[in-house]
């Protein structure tokens, strides 16, 4: 019998790792992320959010596993999906998605291609004199190789442009019913698509460890309803309800954890405290844990140090000025728009901190829908392919719910500012001027 290992995972129960699996688990790139808070600092707000991006790893890999089984994969196609899922989160950096756009911004690259470049072996995890004293452990791509996967191969279902395109987009009409694109888009779907592994274990985990009760979705009636038609994973109609309550499940978690105001105003700290640091500590920051970057930040002192000490005692910025997009008038979309730029939003963060006689460190201007865009490609994904008959039409046909989910906001403002709480009266003043150059 080869070797197994069993891991009592506190939301699917017993998940089996084997073979490669095993093996890659044990690389310290992997293991790194027992240190990675899934949800960043939202255990500020939510205290039992204490997971992280290891378990979630493990979760992505359970529910491929039981995914390919279900579409029946050969094992060529299944080990390839499966190492995938395993290594999907392998480049994310400390607390998560708090850091994505400043890194973002420093590096050029996010999560996924740092993973890609992990996996592909071009970026180690480890320090010179880790390395001297884990000199004897194999590299991911070595793993993968010795197990006959191209690391190029899982690399390429980690991230590809093909993720980013709509269900619909491999479909043409034709005049005696469709024609298709001869493509494999199910191996990517699998990990991100409409309805995939990646969100599924997410939305269960962090429903589960923050105690908020709209995660909850019906796994199993998905698994049961899935097939692939001409190369694309779809849902049979007998799935919409599950599929609907997939969405209905991420939109309800947007709202109510992901970009809840506390939680929010928390990460923008971190970002500030990382934003003053010497720029040497984001070069190689997919090298950190969220506690050796928390360490790193305090022994810079100043403001850095200042930052993280209030976190480590939440001490929180308060809201001080905010902005629904239901208050936002048509001449305020474009500078909505121009604020989407990290740049501009940096010099109008300054300009309200010298209106207010504060120093830039005590304004935050937070716009959560570049964030979302960059964090969660997928928010606005809700044409899942439904199989009918023989012929595939997106969910809306079927669902006014995701017609309306389309349209539904994920946050409760489109712009805030949020400053130390004794400031609060001066920041909203200010902020109402630059903004509004009032």
């Amino acid at each position: 019998m080869p070797e197994f290992k069993v891991i009592h995972d506190s939301v699917h129960g017993s998940v089996r790792l084997e073979g490669v699996f095993l093996d890659l688990l044990a690389r310290p790139e992997m293991q790194r992320l027992h240190g990675v808070h899934q949800l960043g600092l939202a255990h500020l707000v939510f205290p039992g959010a204490h997971h992280t991006r290891l378990e979630h790893s493990l979760g992505t890999y359970h529910i491929a596993t039981q995914i390919t089984t279900a579409l029946g994969l050969d094992k060529d196609e299944s080990d390839r999906v499966r190492a995938a899922a395993l290594l999907h989160d392998i480049g994310h950096p400390p607390f998560s998605h708090s850091l994505e756009e400043v890194i973002l911004e420093r590096l050029g690259v996010d999560h996924v291609h740092l993973g890609q470049q992990i996996i592909l072996g071009e970026k180690r995890c480890l320090s010179k004199a880790e390395e001297k004293v884990l000199a004897d452990l194999e590299s991911v791509p070595k793993v993968l190789e010795r197990f006959g996967l191209s690391p190029e191969d899982v690399a390429e279902l980690v991230f590809s442009p093909s993720m980013l395109d709509s269900p619909e987009q491999s479909l043409l009409d034709v005049e005696k019913g469709q024609a298709h694109f001869g493509q494999r888009n199910y191996l990517h779907q699998i990990i991100h698509g409409p309805v995939d592994a990646d969100q599924m274990d997410y939305l269960l985990r962090d429903a589960h460890y923050t105690g908020v009760a709209h995660g909850t979705i019906d796994i199993d009636r998905l698994l049961q309803t899935m097939s692939l038609f001409h190369g694309d994973l779809v849902v049979d109609r007998r799935g919409v309800p599950a599929v609907e309550g997939l969405i209905v499940a991420r939109g309800l978690m947007y709202t109510s954890v992901y970009f809840h105001k506390t939680v929010r105003i928390a990460e923008m700290m971190l970002c500030k405290a990382v934003e003053m640091a010497d720029a040497h500590l984001v070069r190689n920051i997919h090298m950190e844990t969220d506690g050796s970057l928390a360490e790193k930040l305090m022994a810079q002192g100043g403001y850095p140090g200042r930052l993280m000490t209030l976190l480590k005692y939440r001490v929180l910025y308060k809201r001080a000025f905010s902005l629904s997009m239901s208050d936002l008038k048509e001449q305020d979309v474009d500078m909505l728009l121009e604020l989407t730029k990290y740049s501009t939003r940096k010099a109008r963060e300054e300009e309200i901190a010298a209106r207010a006689g504060l120093h830039p460190s005590e304004v935050i201007l937070d716009l959560p829908e570049r964030e979302l865009l960059i964090s969660e490609p997928r928010i606005n994904k809700t044409e899942v392919p439904i199989l009918e008959e023989g012929r595939v039409r997106p969910l809306s046909r079927y669902s006014p719910l995701a017609k309306a989910l389309q349209s539904r906001g994920v946050f409760d403002w489109a712009i805030m500012v949020s400053t130390p709480a004794k400031n609060r009266a001066e920041v909203a003043k200010a902020a109402q001027k630059a903004l509004f150059k009032a």
